[in-house]
């Protein structure tokens, strides 16, 4: 394989994830034998070839396209570049914020403490990476050797329960050795509410396990953000009461005393409450696959389907439910803990790990895993490249006037903000999904597009954090009930269920007002597209395809500055930001030129995506969104 074809083999689809390119209902050992076979896949794209359009890349209308593209893409990082020169009369302001860079002449902004703290943690990280298997295999290999047939031959019942037993108690182990490391005393914290959660599940009678079981872990996050991660020196004075004078030893003060001395060893990571709401998924997660599993117990879902339990489905991996023994205290703290996804996902079911710990997924090759590897370390120079010339977070921390700048410079460095926060979501999300892949799991992957590949709202949230979206949908939106708008009544219980479920969701990510208006405008934001879609729909369009193409574009620009502004209120500048960059935008008749160049620029970029999407399409490949 050539240079060329690598790069272009680790930007396919299938790298990222085998989910993207092949049916969730179809075993992936089936397409691995299929490979040789070339009639299946020509089936699959003529039958897709016959619902899409030809292709448009090579059209005028595309060429013109693309003369935008070369223009408008160099403008935009110059225009950011520019208001991050030195020379700048600003810059003054928020050199502050900058720290010495490794690209020759110029400064790195890390301001962000999220991704401040992922870059200086990178090499520990690696070495991680690579340590954790390796101890796994040397644990295999020597405190618990398993008898296997290879892994050419389909394991036995009996291979499969030792393989089974051999990972989770290793994983139980590395588990709390983990949690000791990175949270010290607060280890047995998180021990604590583990125990809780899993008496929820185990010990109440089957009919109050769903609300229990949601009550109390949204009663834990709020619990863990007010009272700060328990803190043994708060707990201390509120059992000791306010301190008294009557007594030279206090035996309060002591008690206090002897609180901060434990809070002092709090490991590497002390405030372990922060990155704790991604465990939260994963309690919910255990104890209603649980719960569904009980409905199962009088037969055996793998029989009644008559499928390989070597060979699942990813569908079927996570909706049929563990055997009975598996919901095991070890198996629970397992996964609930399991050290590669545990800081920060992607979210994997209960039911699902418990699959792949008995049968290695067959999505795991090695070369896949190396190209994935690739691919990440080009994000990450991507971030830093960027982040060495545009000084996009630095200049917003550091409270600037935004009146101050020009309309192209306002819009253009919120637009990098989103991306460089998109960025810095993808890194640690990638990096713990390659230690995954490395150690034998495969969770979904978290992004699908890039950030500029987005034009739907609905389709915007199957794209971004995809793991949560599909733990959201299996754990929340089906049991609501879904959505339908076939009435009046039902479209209102639809819009309820967005909103309960977009209020979860800002809820989980931080209990702060911004974040609920962010996930509320999210859900009104979506009411136009949902709107659009019932009033134009397509199938009335089939003799105009051009034209409803035309028209979607249109809507879908209007789209992109509504998720634009929804995110840069929920994780960049607030309520208050976003209206000074608007005023800001329109302080003049600029602005009003800058926006109608802006609108045509994204208009382009939209007929890329459809475009994009078609293409796929071609390729038997629907990814929805």
């Amino acid at each position: 394989m050539g240079v060329l074809s690598f790069f272009r083999a680790a930007y396919d689809l299938d790298t990222l994830d085998t989910r993207f390119t092949n049916s969730p209902s179809t075993p992936y050992k089936t397409v691995i034998e299929s490979r040789n076979d070339e009639i299946p896949g020509k089936e699959r794209a003529a039958k897709w070839n016959s619902r899409a359009p030809p292709s448009r890349w090579n059209t005028p209308e595309f060429y013109l396209y693309f003369l935008v593209i070369i223009v408008a893409v160099p403008y935009m990082f110059w225009v950011a570049y520019d208001a991050s020169r030195p020379t700048d009369p600003k810059y003054a302001k928020y050199e502050r914020f900058l720290s010495p860079g490794w690209i020759p002449g110029r400064k790195i902004d890390a301001s962000d403490a999220q991704y401040r703290t992922f870059r200086s943690n990178i090499p520990y990280m690696a070495a991680l990476l690579l340590v954790h298997p390796l101890l796994r295999r040397l644990y295999n290999l020597i405190v618990y050797p398993v008898n296997s047939a290879g892994q050419s031959s389909r394991p036995t019942l009996e291979e499969a329960d030792q393989r089974l037993n051999q990972r989770a108690t290793f994983d139980f182990g590395f588990a709390l050795i983990y949690l000791l490391a990175l949270h010290g005393i607060s280890a047995f914290k998180i021990l604590a509410i583990l125990y809780a959660n899993y008496q929820v599940a185990t010990t109440l009678p089957r009919k109050y396990i769903p609300v229990a079981t949601w009550v109390f872990n949204i009663g834990t996050l709020f619990a863990n953000e007010l009272c700060n991660g328990y803190r043994f020196s708060d707990i201390a004075a509120f059992i000791s009461g306010p301190p008294t004078n009557n007594s030279l030893l206090d035996s309060g003060s002591a008690l206090v005393s002897w609180g901060s001395w434990l809070d002092s060893y709090g490991g590497l990571m002390g405030r372990w409450e922060i990155l704790f709401n991604i465990t939260v998924l994963r309690l919910i997660s255990f104890n209603l696959d649980y719960y569904w599993s009980l409905d199962r117990r009088s037969y055996s879902p793998v029989e009644k389907k008559q499928v390989d339990p070597a060979a699942l489905s990813e569908r079927d991996r996570i909706s049929i439910p563990a055997q009975s023994k598996d919901y095991s205290f070890r198996n629970y703290v397992a996964y609930a803990i399991y050290a590669p996804l545990y800081l920060t996902g992607p979210v994997i079911t209960f039911n699902d790990f418990i699959s792949q710990l008995r049968y290695k997924s067959a999505t795991i090759e090695t070369s896949r895993t190396i190209r994935y590897a690739v691919r990440f370390a080009l994000t990450l120079l991507a971030m830093e490249v960027i982040l060495h010339y545009d000084y996009v977070q630095a200049i917003s921390k550091a409270n600037p006037v935004w009146g101050e700048y020009t309309a192209a410079q306002l819009s253009l460095l919120s637009y990098f903000n989103l991306h460089l926060i998109w960025l810095k979501l993808l890194l640690p999300w990638r990096l713990f999904r390659l230690w995954s892949l490395v150690d034998g799991i495969d969770p979904p992957e978290n992004m699908i597009r890039c950030v500029s590949d987005n034009w739907s709202t609905l389709a915007f949230w199957r794209s971004w954090h995809r793991s949560f979206y599909r733990w959201s949908i299996r754990y929340i939106y089906v049991p609501l009930g879904g959505s339908s708008f076939r009435s009046g009544r039902e479209a209102a219980r639809s819009v309820l269920t967005y909103v309960l479920v977009f209020t979860f969701v800002a809820l989980w990510h931080d209990i702060q007002m911004r974040l609920l208006i962010w996930g509320w405008l999210v859900v009104f934001f979506m009411l136009p597209e949902m709107a659009a879609g019932f009033i134009f729909p397509k199938r009335k369009w089939e003799q105009r395809p051009t034209a409803y193409r035309m028209l979607c574009c249109v809507g879908a620009v209007a789209n992109i500055f509504m998720m634009m502004m929804a995110n840069l209120v929920g994780f960049a500048v607030g309520v208050d930001g976003l209206k000074n960059i608007i005023s800001g935008i329109f302080r003049d008749f600029s602005g009003f030129v800058f926006l109608i160049g802006a609108c045509s620029a994204l208009f382009v970029g939209v007929q890329i995506m459809f475009e994009i999407r078609e293409s796929e399409a071609r390729r038997g490949i629907n990814l929805k969104c």
